[in-house]
């Protein structure tokens, strides 16, 4: 007897095989010729479908390869034979093997970690950033420093004004001043910080230093040529804004309680012009420095600003993006010559109120931004100036407004443009220094080279002054200016003011002022 592994138990499977060999290459073949007509005559997606299948069989065959037996062949041939209706799906990718915690690459890290919301440029800054904005006046850059992140809401900055000038004529020809302006200022979003829906504050402080004389005295100008001076004390430190803020209607109605400064509110000729195209929007209309751009010149003495503060209400009502209501209610006594930046706040009678209407376009086939704005004001109590004028209570009213004339002026500069403004402003007052005032100029944007954040600019301002305190009758001043980027948010500004007649002394001859002015927002 033949034992099992012998020749004679093989051979029925040798008989067995080879018609099974046959039949599935016959198979093969049937279901090899359909496919392929299949392929040719069905459309594109059932062709693509059917040549995926016939690689996945391909590929089955290459997995089965396998020395040469008998029970392997067999099962490669049943394989062929019944091919898979449908691609099968691809294996799942190999995961990677765990790390040790904290041992993941650098590179790795870095690529995981959250990127930090990079902050806009800066492509034109006001005169004195502090006259037209409240909180944070900078890019909150000292606040990333220090590991502030955008998500928690909370933001710290400032900025940082220096500037020397130089008179010629006027009432002091060859007088030098020096002044700085130091405002930190930090804003709390309570919505992100606390979850406080619609609620935020602000807080601003500001250290001015001075030459300790009168720099616009200097010149003999009553308007002020260099809006970063006003009046005594030359050297100051105040609590220059505290204020809630609580949003009432979702980008229709709030109201900011507190210290702040209205003139960002009212009569803000250099309010950036916003619109839902971004690259039309306009920057900061003017770099002009003189003061009757950030306040005008007819509330002088009534209205606060910079730097002396409003202790009260402000409300906003915006319905749509195109039009707005705001309204304001505040301590007054800044009528009556109190320095309310160095004050504590005083309700006793002296009010000032304040409501403005604006509105806001795009004008022409160049979708041209515009703006326009008109307000009327009414301060209360009883004032007698130094002249001996007395008047109680006095009132006015003031309009403002801009147009872009021109954009991509410049080739190098994509959004390079040309702005204009203007300025309207009287009062019905016997002791207030002007009574009425004029004022417009003309700002072009990124005109030179590929400077695109540079900016020039030119204004006048013509005021009328009060009879029963000068005996001229009005002041002329003439203002211009190169504001060049020099790195980060960091400007340096030279700006030359001639003022053909100043207010005062009723003698003085023309004056002409040199201002260099550095501009540092962090």
């Amino acid at each position: 007897m033949r034992p099992l592994g012998s020749a004679a138990l093989r051979e029925p499977r040798r008989r067995l095989g080879v018609p099974a060999l046959l039949l599935a290459i016959g198979i093969w073949d049937v279901a090899a010729t359909e496919g392929w007509a299949a392929g040719r005559s069905l459309p594109e997606e059932a062709g693509t479908s059917w040549r995926e299948a016939a690689r996945q069989i391909n590929l089955q065959d290459n997995l089965l390869r396998a020395p040469d037996t008998p029970q392997l062949g067999l099962v490669r041939l049943a394989a062929k034979a019944h091919p898979p209706q449908a691609a099968p799906p691809p294996l799942p990718p190999q995961l990677p093997k765990p790390r040790p915690q904290g041992a993941e690459p650098k590179q790795q890290r870095q690529q995981d970690a959250p990127k930090a919301a990079k902050p806009e440029p800066v492509y034109s800054v006001s005169g004195n950033p502090a006259g037209t904005d409240f909180s944070v006046v900078g890019t909150g850059a000292l606040g990333r420093a220090l590991g502030l992140k955008d998500e928690w809401g909370v933001k710290f900055g400032g900025v940082y004004l220096a500037d020397t000038n130089l008179v010629a004529g006027g009432p002091k020809p060859g007088s030098w001043t020096n002044n700085s302006a130091l405002i930190v200022g930090l804003g709390i979003d309570a919505n992100k910080l606390v979850d406080w829906r619609g609620a935020s504050f602000g807080f601003q402080f500001l250290q001015f230093n001075g030459s300790g004389t009168d720099t616009n005295a200097e010149a003999g100008s009553v308007m002020g040529y260099n809006g970063i001076v006003g009046a005594p004390p030359f050297n100051r430190t105040e609590l220059l804004e505290a204020w809630y803020l609580q949003e009432m209607i979702p980008d229709v109605l709030k109201m900011r309680i507190g210290r702040s400064l209205p003139t960002y509110d009212f009569g803000n000729v250099l309010r950036p012009v916003k619109v839902d195209d971004q690259e039309q929007n306009v920057p900061v209309i003017s770099g002009l420095l003189y003061s009757p751009i950030y306040l005008n010149a007819s509330m002088i003495t009534a209205f606060m600003g910079y730097y002396n503060p409003a202790n009260g209400v402000t409300v906003n009502f915006t319905p749509n993006k195109s039009f707005y209501v705001n309204a304001g209610v505040y301590d007054g006594n800044r009528y009556r010559g109190i320095q309310t930046g160095v004050s504590p706040p005083m309700f006793n009678g002296y009010w000032f109120n304040i409501a403005e209407i604006g509105t806001t376009w795009l004008l022409g086939e160049g979708r041209h931004p515009g703006q326009f704005g008109i307000g009327l004001w009414r301060q209360t109590g009883v004032y007698t100036n130094h002249a001996g004028a007395t008047e109680d209570g006095t009132g006015g009213f003031y309009l403002y407004g801009s147009q872009r004339i021109a954009y991509r002026v410049n080739p190098d500069v994509p959004n390079s443009s040309i702005s204009i403004f203007y300025q309207y402003g009287a009062n019905q007052s016997q002791t207030m220094p002007m009574t009425q005032y004029y004022g417009a100029g003309i700002t072009g944007f990124g005109l030179i080279g590929s400077r695109a954040r540079d900016s020039m600019g030119m204004g006048i301002a013509v005021a009328r002054l009060q009879p029963t305190i000068f005996e001229r009758t009005h002041e002329v001043m003439i203002q211009a200016y190169y504001q060049a980027h020099l790195f980060a948010a960091t400007y340096l500004q030279p700006t030359v003011t001639y003022i053909p007649v100043p207010g005062f002394p009723s003698n003085a001859p023309g004056a002409l002022a040199m201002t260099m002015r550095l501009t540092v927002l962090f």
